[in-house]
């Protein structure tokens, strides 16, 4: 099974931009999500983020991520609808302002969410360490930090299945509907899993000192990653992109 943010190769100009550049593009995308107000930019913004995904062949990996955020904005909506009572009365305890107020707050975390996942499917992790380190000048152990924890992801959701398939086999039942027993089922996993994360947690940095971790330096990378033509053009419809987005 292929997780969200697992690398999809590709030889797309997405794909072929400087990992800097792509960040810069999930990160103008969120910006002007968060400072747009209207509808019109609000959809347009998660359909660009869709049309980049189906560019990059990566539509259907985006579509899994949003069924499973959708549930998510209901409930957000829902929360909204509660809290913010001003304007005229729709339905039952809903307004006009808190559903205008929570549809604009779903169309945000949908927003949100999406193209920084979109980014690093397209991106390889160690390509995006690299660059941040050579490029940002961030240090390559915050760098190294953030890439680890993407890559234990896929793991820990792995050993998360493995237990459950365990307990499964020994009788629990985790197809119940009732969220509540659910959780109640769930929880007891996190002893086993933390345990797991623990150890492999050890295990890696017993491993990146052994091989001097602490030595790397922004000139220890044999790759190096300049910006092409294409990436300035990019780079200035991110911030374009952000522009329309405190416009509309």
């Amino acid at each position: 099974m292929v997780n969200v943010i697992d690398y999809v190769p590709g030889k797309t100009l997405l794909h072929r931009l400087n990992p800097v550049t792509k960040l810069a593009i999930a990160a103008a995308i969120i910006i002007a999500t968060f400072l747009s107000t209207t509808y019109p930019m609000l959809v347009g913004l998660l359909a660009l983020t869709l049309l980049l995904g189906a560019y990059a062949g990566v539509f259907s990996q985006l579509a899994k991520l949003l069924k499973l955020l959708v549930p998510l904005a209901v409930i957000m909506l829902v929360l909204q609808t509660a809290f913010v009572r001003s304007g005229t009365s729709v339905f039952l305890w809903m307004t006009s302002e808190g559903l205008v107020t929570g549809s604009k707050a779903c169309l945000r975390l949908l927003g949100v969410a999406l193209p920084l996942i979109l980014m690093l499917m397209v991106t390889k992790l160690n390509d995006l360490a690299n660059a941040c380190v050579e490029k940002l000048h961030i240090p390559y152990r915050y760098a190294f930090t953030f890439t680890t924890a993407l890559r234990f992801v896929p793991v820990f959701s792995q050993e998360m299945n493995a237990i459950m398939e365990a307990q499964t086999a020994r009788g629990v039942e985790y197809d119940t509907k009732n969220p509540f027993k659910k959780m109640q089922l769930m929880l007891p996993l996190c002893v086993p899993l933390l345990v797991s994360s623990v150890g492999k947690t050890d295990a890696t940095a017993l491993a990146a000192e052994e091989r001097g971790f602490y030595l790397r330096t922004r000139e220890s990378s044999f790759k190096r990653y300049p910006f092409a033509g294409m990436d300035y053009v990019v780079l200035v419809l991110c911030v374009a992109l952000i522009a329309a987005g405190v416009a509309f």
